[in-house]
């Protein structure tokens, strides 16, 4: 329930933000898609920082967890378990 209400806060929140800008909600599909990616991939800005000023390992971390975060769990022929008809 909790990841609920905090998904409405956020969702409440932006759309503080749509109204201060003057932006009608629900905005078109292509500017939703693009704020959505901007999202995704503003989350990933601060931990490749992090890692960057620590001198760890980046290509690793963007292609590995990076990857997953923004693209999801991508499927995989193993995982298509279908039986031919």
């Amino acid at each position: 329930m909790k990841i609920y209400l905090l998904s409405l806060g956020a969702g409440l929140l932006v759309g503080v933000v749509y109204s201060i800008m003057g932006v009608r909600s629900p905005a078109p599909p292509v500017v939703a898609l693009v704020g959505l990616l901007g999202i995704l991939l503003g989350e990933q800005i601060l931990p490749i920082g992090k890692r960057l000023f620590a001198d760890a390992p980046v290509i690793e971390f963007v292609k590995d967890d990076c990857a997953n975060h923004v693209l999801g769990e991508l499927p995989s022929n193993a995982d298509s378990k279908e039986e031919p008809q």
